[in-house]
C-alpha cells in the first residue's frame, strides 16, 4: 500500500522514523504524509498505533488514552524527536586508576550507572580479582546506583580512582564466589547442568577462535592446496549412520588449567565471638596444586594465612601472613602454579567472545552431555543448602516480594521513549528472575524439599509456598474440574491460564493486574507457580472474590470497576460484554468468562486470575447435545470428544477469523453499493443532466492503492463528507507477531508491504519469491476503519497468510469489485460520526453486511466472542436468546474456519516453501502462528495424506508423524514417571527409552540392585513423593505394550491411526530416524542423556543402561515480555529494506538493535533476528567484514538462546559460511557448512527441501577449491532433492542443473556437462521464454560447452592418429574463479547484486515514477507485472528473500 513507515505519523514510537525518511528526501508519497494528522476522529492515532504494533505488542499508554477519547498522545509527538537523540547520547571517556596497574581509558555512556563500571572492572583481565572497592572522583565516593550523568564534575578525561574498601561477611562471600566463578570461567559443567543461565556454544571450535582480525586469521586464505576438504564419512550424501558424539565437539579450552585443588569453607566457621571482635569474618580451607594444605582467614582488612589445621583451631596469623586485599594476590604469593595458571586462564577467558559467556535471560537445557568429573566446589555446595536465587544476597531482606516487583514495574511511567525503555527493561528483568526462581522452586517441591502449607492432606492435594511464590500441582483437587474432565482438565488449565495472562499482559491496561505465572513440567508432574496477591492467604476465597465466580458459574458476582477495566481489554481480546444468571436468577453483567475472578489485594490493586477461558471454546472438540456443527467441520469427523472440556481456540485463530470476516464485510458492502449505483444510473439515464462526476468511480477496477482510492473519493461527491478517505491510509497491516523465535523468516516478508502495492518501486515483486501468493491478500482489505476496527488487534502473522484457501473469495476476486472503495469510505464515515448525515440506503448496506458477518454492532464491523457459551453451569437471561444464538453460530463458524481455511493454508505454505518446519518445535510454531492447536495434528496429517502433491510434502508429513509419536510417548511417560521413586529414576527412564527406541525385543528393566540394601526391608516410608504408589510397576513395561499404548493414544488424542507395533516398523514405514525420535522425546520430557554412540538396532542387548541417563530437567513455560519500541523499529527497518532503501533500513535496524539491547540485555532471540538481518544488509551493501562480525554474534546467540542444534542455529551457520567465503576464509566456510549439514541430518534427516540449499552451498565451495568429485556428490544430491520438492520444471532445478554442468566442465567431461545444461536450458525456455536473460545465458553456455567438447575430440583424434608426435593444442581447463563461485553462492542464497551506474539509478527512479502514475491513473497492473519484476531485477541490488 504505502510505504510502511510513512503512514505512521501518529504512532508515537515511530515519529522519529519519519524524521529519518523525510530527511533523506526519500518519501515518494507526499500526499500521504500529511493525511493522518487531519484525522477525522479523535481516535485516529490509535489506528496507526496498530500498524506498528502489529505484533500484539500494545504496551503503550496510547492504548488506553485513545480509548478514553484521545488522551494526550499528541503532546508526546513533539518531544519524540529529542527522545531518540537522548538515547543515542554520545559516550565519553574516563580514566581509571586501580592499585598496582597503569591508568587506562574506559568508554562510558551518561545513562550507565556507576555499578556498571564496577562490573566492567570485575571482568577486565588486570582488575578481575577485585570485588570490594569504591570508585572515587576527587576524593568523593560515587554512589553505586547513581547514573553517570547525574554526577557533578564527571566529564571527558576525569580520573576515577579504585579504592579498596574494608570487607563485611557479605562482601567476603561475594569475593569468594567471584573468585570461584573466575576459576570456573572456562568450565562448561554449569552449562551441562543447566545452572545460572549458562548454556553451550560450539562455534569457536569450527572457527578456531574469533573470526575477526583479533582471531587467528587464516594465513593461507588462498593457498587452496593446504585446505583439507574431506568431510567425515557420516556427512556425505547417502550416508546412513547418524553419530551422536559430534553434536558436542570437544573444545580444547575446556580442559582448563588447574589453579587450585580445593577451595571450600572451613569447618571452623563461623568465627567464635572473641575472633569476631578481631575482625574475623569467615575461614576458608584450600589445597594448592603443590599439595600444600592451608587455612585462610577472611577479615575486614583482607585475607591472610592463619595457623589452623584440619583438627586444631589456631586463628593467629601465620608467619608470614601474606595479608592481601584479594584472594588472588594471596594465592599468587603462596603457590607459583596458581600464579602461572591463573594468568593463562584469565588470558584465555578474556579472549573468548563475550557472547560465549554472558548469561542468557532464560535457562536453556542441553539434552546431551559428556560425563563430567564432579569436583569439590564450596559455592555450589553452599547454594544447594541456602535458598539463594538469582542474586539474593545482593538484595537486602533476602527473599524477594515477587508480586510487588512484578506489579511495580508495570506501574512505571510510559509516556515517552526513555520511560518506556526503562519500564520494559524492568518488566523483562523481573520476569526472567521470577521464571528462574519459580523453576527452582518447582523442582524443590517435586523433589520433596519444601514443606506443604497443608501437610495433613493427601500428597496430590498439597500446596506450597517457597520464596514468596505459591505452588500447586496439576491434579484435580477437591473435584474442582470434575465436570470438565478431571485430571486431564486440571493439567490443561494452567497452560490455558498462562495464555490468558500473556494476552492480558500484552494489552497492558493500566490499573488491571495479573499474577506472575510460570508452568513447570518436571518428573511427570505439572507445577503452577504464581506470585501471591497480598492478603489473599489470610482470608477465605469466597470473601475475596468480588468479580466472577468460584464455582464455575453457579454463584456469580460483578463489580463496576472491574467492568470498566475489562471493557478496555474487550476490543483487543475480542471478548463480548454479556449477562449471565446467578443462583438467584438475577442477571449479572460480565466482560470475561465466569471463571475469571477479580480480587482486590491488600495493596488496593485490582487483580484478575484464573484466565483459563479468556478465549472462546473450540466446538470441534466440544460435543454439545442438540447442536449441529457446520458441514465443513462435520465432514472432517467433528465434533470429537476430547479428554477435557477446556479446549479453546487460540488467539491467533481469533485474529485470523476476524480479519477474514472483515474482508467478507467489505466485499458485501461493495457489492450492494454497486447494485444501488446500477439502479440509480438507470434512473439517471432517463434524466439528461448527469453532472455527478460519480461515474468516474467504476473505472477503478483495481483499488489496490490508496492514492487512487483517495483520488476517487474526492471525485465522488455522493455519500461522503470530505476528506474521510484519508483515514484509509492510516492503517496498513504489519501483522506480524514479534519476531518469534523461528518465525522470523516469515515475519519479515509479511511485515513488508505486499508486492504489487508498494508505490515506491516494484522491487518487492522480485522479493515476492519468498512472499507467497497466500500472503498477498491485498493489503487494503485489512485497512480497518479507524474506530470500527476491533480495536488494537493483536494481529498475528496468520492474518495475512491465511489466503482464504478454496473459499470463493480468492484473494484476487477483489479486483473485480469496483465498489470497494466506496464501501470502505462508507464504513469509515459511519464510524467517524455515528452515521449522521448519511443517507438511509447506505446505512442499510452496512446493516446488511454487519448481519451477514455476525458483527455485534449494526452500524460498524465489530466481532467479539462470548467465552461463556457452552460452559457447563452457566445460564443466560431470557432476553439475550437471539444474541446467544448469534454467538453460537459465530463459534461454529470459527471452528469451521480453522478446519476449512487455516489447515489448507498451512499445507499450501509448506508446498510453496514459505513455511519450512524442520523439527517438532518449528512445526508446532508453524501451527500456532496460524491459530491451529496441536490437537489438530492428526487432521493436518490426514489432509496432507489426501493432497495430490503429497510427494512434495513428504518432509512435512514425516516431521508431523514424528511429532505425533513423540507427543503420545510423552503423555505415557508422564504418568509412567509419577509411579517411580527417586532412587530408581535413572533405571526407569532408561527402561522407557529402551522400550520406545531399542530393537531389543524383550527389554527387561534392571531393578536397581539397591546400592544400600537395608536390613529391615519393611520399614514403611512416610511422606512419599506425590503419587508414589507401587514403586516397581514401571519395570513391567514391555516394548510391545508401550507401542500398543502409543498407537491407542494417537487414535484417542489425535484421531490418527498409526500402523506399527514397534520402533523398527515406524522407522521402516514412515522413514523416521531413531536419533531424531530420541532428540524429540528428550527435549519434550526434559531428559538428559550421556553423549555416546547408541546402538539402537542391536537385537541382543538394550540400547540404554541406567548409567546413560544423566539428569532430568524441567520444561518451563512462561510469559515473554516484549520490547515494543524496538520491535517497531525492527519492522520499519524490514519494510524499508523490502522497498529497496537499504541504507535507511540499516539505520533503523541498528536503532532497533540498540533498543533491544536496552530492554533485553545482550542475549535474546529477537536480538538474534536483528543481528542476522543486519549482517545480511552489511553483506549486500558490500561490507563483508561487518557482515561476518554481526553474523558471528547471531550464530553464538542462536546457539546459546535456542540450542546448539535448533533449526534456526542451522540457518545461522549457513549464512555465516557464506560471509566467511566472501572474506576468503574458505576452510572455515567449509567447516561451518559441514557442521550445519551434520546438525540437519540429526534434526530431520537428509530428505528435506532445505538440504538442497545446504548441499548446493557445499558443492559450490568444494568446486571453488577444486574438489570436483566431492562437489558432484553434493550438487547431484541437491539436484535430486530440488527435483523432488520443487517439481522437475522449477527454476531452482534449472539452476541445479547448471551448477552440476559447471563442475563437469571443470572435469572436462563435456558430454555430461552438455546433458545437464540442456536440461536447464529447456526449463528456462519453457518457464521464462526464449527472450529472457537466463535463457540466453544458458544457450551461450551450451555453445561454449559444445566448442570445448569438439576441441577436445579433435585433440583426442589427433593423438590417436599421430601417436606421440601429435601436435596438441593446449586446452583451457580453468579452475573456477572465486568471484564466479561467490556469484553463484549469492544467487542460490537469494542475494542478487547488480552494479548500478548513476544512469541506471536515474532510469530506475523514472521507472518507479512511471509506475506510480500508472497506478494512480487506475490502469490495471496486469500488463506491468508480467515482465515488470524481471526488468527491474537487472537494475537494482536486492535481497530476494530478506530473512
Amino acid at each position: 500500500m504505502v510505504s510502511k513507515t510513512d503512514d505512521i505519523q501518529a504512532s508515537v514510537p515511530n515519529c522519529n522514523v519519519n524524521t529519518v525518511d523525510l530527511a533523506e528526501g526519500e518519501t515518494p508519497d507526499h500526499q500521504e504524509t500529511k493525511a493522518p494528522n487531519k484525522d477525522p476522529c479523535a481516535c485516529g492515532h490509535s489506528a496507526s498505533t496498530v500498524v506498528m504494533n502489529g505484533g500484539g505488542a500494545h504496551y503503550h499508554s496510547e492504548e488506553e488514552s485513545k480509548q478514553d477519547g484521545g488522551g494526550d498522545t499528541d503532546g508526546v509527538e513533539d518531544s519524540n524527536e529529542q527522545e531518540v537523540i537522548v538515547i543515542q547520547d554520545t559516550g565519553f571517556t574516563v580514566k581509571i586508576q586501580a592499585p598496582g596497574t597503569e591508568p587506562f581509558d574506559l568508554q562510558v555512556s551518561p545513562q550507565e550507572m556507576v555499578q556498571e563500571i564496577h562490573q566492567v572492572l570485575m571482568d577486565r583481565e588486570d582488575t578481575c580479582h577485585r570485588t570490594c572497592f569504591s570508585l572515587q572522583l576527587d576524593g568523593n565516593v560515587l554512589d553505586n546506583f547513581a547514573e553517570l550523568k547525574s554526577i557533578e564534575g564527571l566529564q571527558e578525561g576525569s580520573l576515577l580512582k579504585v579504592v579498596e574498601e574494608p570487607y563485611t561477611v557479605r562482601e567476603a562471600r561475594i569475593h569468594v564466589r567471584h573468585i570461584r566463578d573466575l576459576l570456573k570461567s572456562l568450565d562448561p559443567s554449569d552449562a551441562y547442568n543447566g545452572v545460572d543461565c549458562n548454556s553451550l556454544s560450539f562455534l569457536s571450535v569450527f572457527t578456531d577462535g574469533d573470526l575477526g582480525d583479533s582471531g587467528k586469521r587464516k594465513k593461507k586464505g588462498s593457498d587452496l592446496e593446504q585446505i583439507d576438504c574431506t568431510p567425515p564419512e557420516h556427512i556425505l550424501p547417502g550416508s546412513k549412520e547418524r553419530p551422536l558424539v559430534p553434536l558436542q565437539p570437544q573444545n580444547k579450552d575446556w580442559k582448563p588449567m588447574q589453579c587450585l585443588k580445593v577451595l571450600t569453607m572451613s569447618g571452623w566457621n563461623p568465627p567464635p565471638g572473641n575472633r569476631k571482635m578481631h575482625g574475623d569474618l569467615m575461614y576458608l580451607y584450600m589445597v594448592t596444586v603443590e599439595e600444600r594444605h592451608i587455612s585462610i582467614t577472611a577479615s575486614t582488612r583482607g585475607f591472610y594465612l592463619n595457623q589452623s589445621t584440619t583438627y586444631t583451631f589456631n586463628p593467629k596469623p601465620a608467619n608470614p601472613s601474606f595479608l592481601s586485599h584479594s584472594l588472588v594476590e594471596l594465592l599468587s604469593q603462596i603457590s607459583p602454579a596458581f600464579k602461572k595458571n591463573f594468568t593463562v586462564l584469565q588470558k584465555t577467558r578474556v579472549q573468548r567472545h563475550p557472547f560465549e559467556r554472558i548469561a542468557t535471560p532464560f535457562q536453556v537445557y542441553s539434552w546431551t552431555a559428556p560425563q563430567v568429573d564432579h569436583t569439590m566446589d564450596c559455592v555450589r555446595a553452599e547454594d544447594a543448602y541456602t535458598s539463594r536465587l538469582g542474586y539474593e544476597e545482593h538484595i537486602p531482606g533476602q527473599t524477594r516480594d515477587w508480586n510487588e516487583e512484578l506489579q511495580t514495574t508495570r506501574e512505571l511511567a510510559r509516556k515517552n521513549l526513555p520511560e518506556r525503555l526503562l519500564r520494559e527493561r524492568a518488566i523483562f528483568k523481573v520476569h526472567s528472575d521470577f521464571a528462574a526462581a519459580a523453576t527452582r522452586g518447582s523442582m524443590a517441591v517435586i523433589d520433596g524439599n519444601v514443606m506443604a502449607i497443608n501437610p495433613g492432606e493427601e500428597t496430590r492435594m498439597q500446596m506450597f509456598i517457597w520464596n514468596n511464590i505459591f505452588f500447586s500441582l496439576g491434579f484435580d483437587v477437591r473435584d474442582h474440574y470434575r465436570e470438565l474432565g478431571g485430571d486431564a482438565a486440571a493439567h490443561a488449565a494452567p497452560t490455558n491460564d498462562l495464555n490468558g495472562v500473556r494476552a492480558y499482559g500484552a494489552v497492558d491496561v493500566e490499573g488491571l493486574y495479573t499474577l506472575g505465572t510460570v508452568v513447570v513440567d518436571y518428573r511427570g508432574y505439572r507445577v503452577t507457580a504464581q506470585s501471591i496477591i497480598p492478603g489473599i492467604l489470610e482470608r477465605e476465597q469466597e470473601q475475596s472474590v468480588i468479580y466472577g465466580s468460584i464455582d464455575f458459574g453457579k454463584t456469580v458476582v460483578s463489580h463496576g470497576k472491574y467492568l470498566e477495566l475489562l471493557e478496555r481489554t474487550s476490543r483487543p481480546l475480542k471478548v463480548q460484554r454479556h449477562n449471565v444468571l446467578n443462583e438467584k436468577d438475577e442477571s449479572v453483567e460480565l466482560c470475561s468468562s465466569v471463571e475469571c475472578k477479580g480480587i482486590i489485594g491488600n495493596d488496593g490493586r485490582h487483580y484478575i486470575l484464573d484466565l483459563l477461558r479468556t478465549f472462546p471454546p473450540d466446538l470441534n472438540f466440544l460435543p454439545v447435545e442438540g447442536e449441529e456443527l457446520s458441514p465443513e467441520s462435520v465432514r472432517q469427523g467433528f465434533p470429537r470428544q476430547h479428554r477435557h472440556r477446556l479446549a479453546c481456540l487460540r488467539q491467533e485463530l481469533i485474529e485470523a477469523f476476524v480479519e477474514h470476516r472483515y474482508l467478507l464485510f467489505m466485499k458485501m458492502a461493495a457489492l450492494q453499493l454497486m447494485q444501488q449505483k446500477a439502479n440509480k444510473e438507470s434512473k439517471m439515464a432517463t434524466l439528461t443532466e448527469n453532472n455527478s462526476p460519480e461515474a468516474a468511480v467504476p473505472a477503478l477496477p483495481s483499488t489496490e492503492n490508496p492514492d487512487a482510492l483517495a483520488k476517487s473519493s474526492e471525485t465522488s461527491t455522493e455519500t461522503l463528507t470530505d476528506g474521510k478517505s484519508n483515514a484509509v491510509q492510516i492503517e496498513t497491516t504489519s501483522t506480524t507477531d514479534a519476531p518469534q523465535p523461528a518465525a522470523t523468516e516469515a515475519t519479515t516478508t509479511e511485515a513488508a508491504p505486499k508486492a504489487e502495492q508498494t508505490t515506491e518501486t516494484n522491487i518487492p515483486s522480485a522479493a515476492a519469491t519468498t512472499m507467497t501468493a497466500s500472503q498477498a491478500t491485498p493489503t487494503e482489505d485489512n485497512v480497518v476503519p479507524t474506530v470500527t476496527t476491533n480495536g488494537p488487534l493483536v494481529p498475528v502473522a496468520t492474518a495475512i497468510q491465511n489466503g482464504e484457501c478454496e473459499s470463493p473469495l480468492d484473494g484476487k476476486a477483489e479486483d473485480s469489485i469496483p465498489g470497494l472503495a466506496q464501501a470502505k469510505e462508507l464504513a469509515e464515515s459511519l464510524a467517524a460520526e455515528d452515521g449522521s448525515g448519511i443517507d438511509p440506503k447506505s446505512r442499510e448496506v452496512v446493516l446488511n453486511a454487519c448481519k451477514a458477518v455476525g458483527s455485534i454492532s449494526n452500524t460498524s464491523f465489530d466481532i467479539r466472542f462470548n467465552p461463556d457459551i457452552f460452559s457447563p453451569g452457566v445460564r443466560f437471561p431470557e432476553d439475550s436468546v437471539d444474541d446467544i444464538q448469534k454467538q453460537k453460530q459465530l463459534l461454529k463458524d470459527a471452528a469451521a474456519f480453522l478446519v476449512s481455511c487455516q489447515i489448507p493454508s498451512l499445507v499450501k505454505d509448506c508446498l510453496d516453501h514459505s513455511a519450512l518446519p524442520m523439527d517438532g518445535a518449528t512445526l508446532t510454531e508453524a501451527l500456532h502462528q496460524r491459530g491451529i492447536n496441536v490437537r489438530y495434528l492428526g487432521n493436518v496429517l490426514e489432509f496432507v495424506d489426501k493432497t495430490p502433491a503429497k510427494a512434495q510434502l513428504e518432509h512435512f508429513y514425516r516431521i508431523g508423524i514424528s511429532e505425533l509419536i513423540t507427543r503420545c510417548a510423552k503423555h505415557i511417560f508422564k504418568t509412567y514417571l509419577q509411579g517411580v521413586e527417586l532412587s530408581a529414576l535413572s533405571a526407569a527412564v532408561s527402561h522407557f527409552l529402551n522400550c520406545f527406541l531399542s530393537s531389543f525385543p524383550d527389554a527387561v528393566a534392571h531393578l536397581p540392585a539397591d546400592e544400600l540394601v537395608s536390613r529391615r526391608k519393611n520399614r514403611k516410608r512416610r511422606n512419599r513423593v506425590p503419587g508414589g504408589g507401587d514403586n516397581t510397576a514401571w519395570a513391567s513395561l514391555t516394548p510391545s505394550e508401550l507401542w500398543k499404548n502409543i498407537v491407542s493414544e494417537a487414535q484417542s488424542y489425535y484421531n490418527f491411526t498409526l500402523h506399527c507395533e514397534n520402533a523398527d516398523q515406524v522407522v521402516e514405514k514412515y522413514g523416521l530416524q531413531k536419533i531424531t525420535l530420541l532428540r524429540e522425546i528428550s527435549i519434550k520430557a526434559g531428559i538428559q542423556i550421556l553423549i555416546k554412540e547408541y546402538n539402537f538396532d542391536s537385537r541382543h542387548k538394550p540400547a540404554f543402561t541406567e548409567e546413560d541417563i544423566l539428569n532430568i530437567f524441567p520444561v518451563v513455560k512462561h510469559v515473554n515480555p516484549k520490547a515494543s519500541d524496538a520491535f517497531h523499529f525492527f519492522q520499519s527497518g524490514q519494510a524499508k529494506v523490502q522497498q529497496g532503501y537499504l541504507k535507511e533500513g540499516c539505520e533503523l535496524i541498528n536503532e532497533a538493535l540498540n533498543l533491544f539491547n536496552n530492554v533485553y540485555g545482550a542475549m535474546h532471540v529477537e536480538i538474534c533476528a536483528c543481528l542476522r538481518l543486519l549482517a545480511r544488509l552489511n553483506y549486500i551493501m558490500g561490507d563483508h567484514h561487518e557482515a561476518l562480525s554481526n553474523q558471528q554474534k547471531a550464530v553464538l546467540m542462536s546457539e546459546r538462546v535456542l540450542g546448539v542444534e535448533h533449526p534456526n542455529t542451522i540457518q545461522e551457520y549457513m549464512h555465516l559460511a557464506l560471509y566467511c567465503f566472501a572474506n576468503g576464509q574458505l576452510s572455515t566456510a567449509l567447516k561451518l557448512l559441514y557442521r550445519a549439514r551434520y546438525l540437519m541430518l540429526m534434526v530431520c534427516g537428509e530428505d528435506h527441501p532445505e538440504m538442497a540449499l545446504l548441499d548446493s552451498n557445499i558443492g559450490l565451495v568444494l568446486h571453488g577449491v577444486m574438489e570436483y568429485d566431492l562437489s558432484l556428490r553434493f550438487l547431484e544430491n541437491a539436484l535430486a532433492i530440488n527435483s523432488k520438492y520443487h517439481g522437475p520444471r522449477s527454476l531452482k532445478v534449472a539452476l541445479s542443473h547448471h551448477l552440476v554442468a559447471r563442475v563437469y566442465e571443470s572435469k572436462a567431461e563435456f558430454r555430461s556437462a552438455l546433458q545437464h545444461e540442456k536440461e536447464g536450458y529447456t526449463i528456462y525456455k519453457n518457464q521464462v521464454g526464449e527472450a529472457h536473460e537466463k535463457t540466453k545465458e544458458s544457450s551461450e553456455y551450451l555453445k561454449y560447452l559444445t566448442q570445448q567438447a569438439v576441441a577436445l575430440q579433435r585433440t583426442m583424434n589427433e593423438i590417436y592418429k599421430n601417436g606421440s608426435n601429435a601436435s596438441i593444442m593446449p586446452l583451457k581447463f580453468t579452475a573456477p574463479s572465486m568471484a564466479s563461485v561467490l556469484e553463484q553462492l549469492n544467487i542460490i542464497n537469494g542475494i542478487i547484486f547488480i552494479p548500478l551506474s548513476q544512469k541506471d539509478l536515474e532510469n530506475l527512479k523514472a521507472e518507479v515514477q512511471r509506475r506510480q502514475q500508472l497506478q494512480e491513473s487506475g490502469k490495471s497492473m496486469e500488463e506491468l507485472t508480467v515482465d515488470g519484476p524481471l526488468e527491474l531485477e537487472d537494475k537494482i541490488p536486492m535481497d530476494v528473500n530478506v530473512d
